[in-house]
């Protein structure tokens, strides 16, 4: 039987790519994204026969375990958690309103939860599985605006930490991935001017590609790394040290 991996965030950048990897690995891959065109897009740019897509809301515990128990029902388990959905954000401190703040804490923080919380019960279930979240770099030593996004990550990293001791009895690994400074379209969209000066800061000279922070979630959720929980792996040429 194909294991079953979900990602949330998976219609662009990071996620797709992670899906695209897990499907290479021979998983069935059900994708998530925030809205049914950006979905079907993303099925229709994949065209697999084991890829299948949802845009539930992320933080609804309750459709949550819905949509859970479908995969289950109909595919046998599930296997891997990714949860990658989330806002970047580089809003001026002075510039936010309490809405704003809210809007980043909710997916960044509040999906993980939900979404977690939502798949325990199949995992204990079925005797275990892997959640693996998306932290960031700026998890570790801030940004210098935008502060919602590196407090959310910061926090990432503790749910991470906290639910790897409090669910390793049930055999449920919990581990992060931190990116770097990576080729997504944001970057992309950045000037010359701006990003080589943050290249030169990295001591392997070049930005991460998405399918760099795709493979380490295929191994995070692999049997290569069935003795690794709680850990927070960076995955960015070398910045943060």
């Amino acid at each position: 039987m194909m294991k079953v991996c979900v990602v949330t965030g998976g219609t662009r950048g990071i996620g797709f790519e992670t899906v695209k990897a897990f499907l290479k690995e021979g998983y069935r891959v059900v994708l998530y994204g925030s809205r049914q065109e950006t979905v079907q897009k993303a099925l229709t740019e994949l065209n697999d026969p084991n890829v299948s897509g949802k845009w539930t809301k992320l933080t609804d515990v309750e459709k949550m375990k819905e949509d859970f128990k479908a995969i289950v029902d109909e595919f046998g388990s599930l296997d891997v958690l990714i949860n990658n959905a989330g806002i970047s954000d580089a809003t001026p401190f002075e510039k936010y309103s309490e809405e704003h703040f809210d809007k980043v804490m909710d997916l960044n923080i509040k999906a993980p939860f939900a979404c977690s919380l939502a798949a325990l019960d199949f995992m204990k279930e079925q005797g275990g599985g892997v959640i693996l979240n998306t932290s960031s770099m700026v998890g570790t030593y801030g940004q210098p605006s935008g502060v919602a996004y590196p407090t959310s990550k910061f926090a990432v990293n503790g749910f991470t930490k906290s639910l790897a001791r409090e669910l390793g009895k049930y055999n449920i690994r919990v581990n992060a991935v931190a990116p770097g400074i990576t080729e997504t379209d944001m970057v992309k969209a950045l000037p010359k001017e701006m990003i080589e000066p943050l290249i030169k800061m990295i001591p392997l000279r070049r930005v991460g590609e998405p399918q760099d922070i795709a493979n380490a979630f295929v191994f995070l959720a692999s049997d290569a790394a069935k003795y690794i929980t709680g850990a927070i792996l960076p995955v960015d040429g070398g910045q943060v040290q």
